[in-house]
């Protein structure tokens, strides 16, 4: 396999893992703003994609849709990481408020209703015991791993 059908490949699993995320928000879930920072990386590596097939570049293209999956595979790991408790994640997606005490009401009533509805700590849905988050960072790490052999074989 060229270098080229494997920066093929990869972009198409990038968008498939988009396609993915925006059926599971058409079914009704929410997606947290981890989840929606994961989506960025692989947006990325499928505009790599799409200058690799109108280019012919792969090498140095191939470098960059490595770069993204293993960004998506980052930010994956970490979300997983706030899921699981292993460590916090932004206070404004996961639960929490600061000190109440000094606020006044109309400050707290302010933070309250601006106050994001879906959680970055609680796993939405799962399969295998492995989160959307942890299913992402599996996929987007495998995804990386195509950009690197895509890279080494070049055009």
């Amino acid at each position: 396999m060229t270098g080229r059908q494997l920066s093929l490949i990869a972009g198409a699993g990038s968008a498939l893992l988009l396609i993915a995320a925006l059926g599971f928000q058409a079914a009704g879930y929410a997606p947290c703003e981890l989840c929606i920072l994961q989506r960025w990386p692989h947006v990325a590596a499928v505009a790599v994609a799409a200058l690799v097939w109108l280019t012919g570049q792969v090498r140095s293209l191939a470098v960059l849709g490595m770069i993204a999956a293993g960004a998506a595979a980052g930010v994956a790991l970490y979300h997983v990481g706030v899921e699981m408790t292993w460590w916090a994640g932004p206070s404004h997606c996961s639960g929490g408020v600061g000190d109440l005490s000094r606020l006044s009401t109309q400050d707290l009533m302010t933070r309250l209703q601006s106050a994001p509805v879906v959680r970055c700590d609680e796993v939405a849905w799962s399969f295998l015991g492995v989160s959307m988050a942890g299913w992402n960072a599996l996929l987007s790490a495998g995804l990386a791993g195509l950009w690197a052999m895509a890279a080494r074989k070049g055009a």
